[in-house]
Protein backbone atom coordinates (compact mmCIF):
# COMPACT_ATOMS: atom_id res chain seq x y z
CA UNK A 1 0.00 0.00 0.00
CA UNK A 2 1.34 3.40 -0.94
CA UNK A 3 2.07 5.90 1.78
CA UNK A 4 0.22 9.20 1.59
CA UNK A 5 3.35 11.29 2.08
CA UNK A 6 5.91 12.28 -0.47
CA UNK A 7 9.65 11.80 -0.06
CA UNK A 8 12.15 14.36 -1.30
CA UNK A 9 15.37 12.64 -0.14
CA UNK A 10 18.19 14.10 -2.25
CA UNK A 11 19.56 11.76 -4.90
CA UNK A 12 22.00 11.73 -7.80
CA UNK A 13 22.09 9.62 -10.97
CA UNK A 14 24.80 8.81 -13.52
CA UNK A 15 24.32 8.70 -17.28
CA UNK A 16 27.07 6.37 -18.53
CA UNK A 17 27.77 6.74 -22.25
CA UNK A 18 30.27 4.73 -24.30
CA UNK A 19 32.05 5.64 -27.53
CA UNK A 20 29.42 3.76 -29.59
CA UNK A 21 26.59 6.04 -28.34
CA UNK A 22 25.21 3.51 -25.90
CA UNK A 23 23.90 4.28 -22.44
CA UNK A 24 23.96 2.00 -19.42
CA UNK A 25 20.56 1.40 -17.86
CA UNK A 26 19.28 -0.65 -14.96
CA UNK A 27 16.07 -2.67 -15.31
CA UNK A 28 13.97 -2.51 -12.15
CA UNK A 29 10.72 -4.16 -11.10
CA UNK A 30 8.51 -2.59 -8.43
CA UNK A 31 6.46 -5.53 -7.10
CA UNK A 32 4.05 -3.26 -5.23
CA UNK A 33 3.09 -1.33 -8.36
CA UNK A 34 3.67 -4.26 -10.73
CA UNK A 35 5.79 -1.94 -12.87
CA UNK A 36 9.07 -2.66 -14.69
CA UNK A 37 11.21 0.19 -16.04
CA UNK A 38 14.73 1.27 -17.05
CA UNK A 39 16.72 4.08 -15.42
CA UNK A 40 20.32 5.23 -15.02
CA UNK A 41 22.24 4.09 -11.94
CA UNK A 42 22.04 6.28 -8.89
CA UNK A 43 20.39 6.78 -5.56
CA UNK A 44 20.18 8.68 -2.33
CA UNK A 45 22.75 11.10 -1.02
CA UNK A 46 23.98 10.06 2.42
CA UNK A 47 24.42 12.64 5.24
CA UNK A 48 27.74 14.48 4.85
CA UNK A 49 28.12 13.38 1.23
CA UNK A 50 28.17 15.77 -1.72
CA UNK A 51 25.96 14.98 -4.73
CA UNK A 52 29.08 14.16 -6.79
CA UNK A 53 30.41 11.83 -4.08
CA UNK A 54 27.02 10.11 -3.94
CA UNK A 55 26.91 9.70 -7.73
CA UNK A 56 30.37 8.13 -7.70
CA UNK A 57 29.53 5.80 -4.80
CA UNK A 58 26.20 4.75 -6.31
CA UNK A 59 27.81 4.06 -9.69
CA UNK A 60 30.30 1.66 -8.10
CA UNK A 61 27.72 0.00 -5.82
CA UNK A 62 25.15 -0.59 -8.54
CA UNK A 63 27.38 -1.35 -11.55
CA UNK A 64 30.92 -2.10 -10.34
CA UNK A 65 32.19 0.71 -12.60
CA UNK A 66 34.79 3.13 -11.20
CA UNK A 67 33.23 6.15 -9.53
CA UNK A 68 36.12 8.30 -10.76
CA UNK A 69 34.57 8.10 -14.24
CA UNK A 70 31.77 10.42 -13.12
CA UNK A 71 32.50 13.93 -14.36
CA UNK A 72 31.71 17.02 -12.34
CA UNK A 73 29.05 18.11 -14.87
CA UNK A 74 25.36 17.63 -14.33
CA UNK A 75 21.88 18.77 -15.26
CA UNK A 76 18.94 19.12 -12.87
CA UNK A 77 16.04 16.75 -13.54
CA UNK A 78 12.63 17.04 -11.91
CA UNK A 79 11.37 13.63 -10.78
CA UNK A 80 7.86 12.61 -9.73
CA UNK A 81 7.62 8.83 -9.36
CA UNK A 82 6.44 5.96 -7.17
CA UNK A 83 8.77 3.29 -5.82
CA UNK A 84 7.94 0.49 -3.38
CA UNK A 85 4.89 2.24 -2.00
CA UNK A 86 6.36 5.73 -1.66
CA UNK A 87 5.75 8.79 -3.78
CA UNK A 88 8.94 10.74 -4.56
CA UNK A 89 8.93 14.35 -5.74
CA UNK A 90 12.34 15.94 -6.11
CA UNK A 91 14.97 17.40 -8.37
CA UNK A 92 17.94 15.09 -8.91
CA UNK A 93 21.35 15.82 -10.39
CA UNK A 94 22.09 13.65 -13.43
CA UNK A 95 25.86 13.40 -13.92
CA UNK A 96 27.79 12.23 -16.98
CA UNK A 97 30.34 9.40 -17.12
CA UNK A 98 32.14 8.61 -20.40
CA UNK A 99 33.67 5.26 -21.32
CA UNK A 100 35.57 4.09 -24.41
CA UNK A 101 34.49 0.52 -25.04
CA UNK A 102 31.51 -0.32 -22.84
CA UNK A 103 32.99 -2.09 -19.83
CA UNK A 104 31.30 -5.14 -18.34
CA UNK A 105 29.02 -4.36 -15.44
CA UNK A 106 28.00 -6.25 -12.33
CA UNK A 107 26.45 -4.89 -9.19
CA UNK A 108 29.01 -4.66 -6.42
CA UNK A 109 27.08 -3.77 -3.29
CA UNK A 110 23.27 -3.67 -3.41
CA UNK A 111 20.89 -3.26 -0.52
CA UNK A 112 18.43 -6.08 0.15
CA UNK A 113 15.67 -3.93 -1.34
CA UNK A 114 17.70 -3.31 -4.50
CA UNK A 115 18.71 -6.97 -4.86
CA UNK A 116 15.05 -8.00 -4.84
CA UNK A 117 14.03 -5.41 -7.43
CA UNK A 118 16.95 -5.32 -9.90
CA UNK A 119 16.32 -7.42 -13.01
CA UNK A 120 19.57 -6.54 -14.78
CA UNK A 121 21.89 -3.98 -16.33
CA UNK A 122 22.48 -3.42 -20.04
CA UNK A 123 24.05 -1.02 -22.52
CA UNK A 124 21.48 0.34 -25.02
CA UNK A 125 21.85 2.39 -28.20
CA UNK A 126 20.71 5.91 -27.34
CA UNK A 127 18.89 6.13 -30.68
CA UNK A 128 16.86 2.99 -29.82
CA UNK A 129 15.70 3.85 -26.30
CA UNK A 130 12.11 4.35 -27.44
CA UNK A 131 12.05 0.71 -28.61
CA UNK A 132 12.70 -0.76 -25.15
CA UNK A 133 9.90 -3.10 -24.02
CA UNK A 134 9.46 -1.21 -20.73
CA UNK A 135 9.36 2.54 -20.15
CA UNK A 136 12.28 4.79 -19.31
CA UNK A 137 12.26 6.62 -16.03
CA UNK A 138 12.39 9.51 -16.49
CA UNK A 139 10.58 9.44 -19.82
CA UNK A 140 12.63 12.38 -21.08
CA UNK A 141 15.94 10.50 -20.63
CA UNK A 142 16.99 10.90 -24.31
CA UNK A 143 16.71 14.69 -23.95
CA UNK A 144 18.64 14.57 -20.66
CA UNK A 145 21.41 12.61 -22.40
CA UNK A 146 21.50 15.20 -25.20
CA UNK A 147 21.80 18.02 -22.65
CA UNK A 148 24.65 16.27 -20.83
CA UNK A 149 26.53 15.47 -24.02
CA UNK A 150 26.10 19.06 -25.23
CA UNK A 151 27.95 20.29 -22.13
CA UNK A 152 30.79 17.74 -22.45
CA UNK A 153 34.14 18.74 -23.95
Amino acid sequence: METATTDDRPAARVVCVDDRSRVLLMRWHDPLAGRTFWEPPGGGIEPGESPLQAARRELWEETGLPGEAVQDRWVPVHRDFHWLGRHYVKTERFYLARFGVAPPVASAELTEEESGALLGLAWHEISALSALPEPLDPLELPEIIDRLLATAP
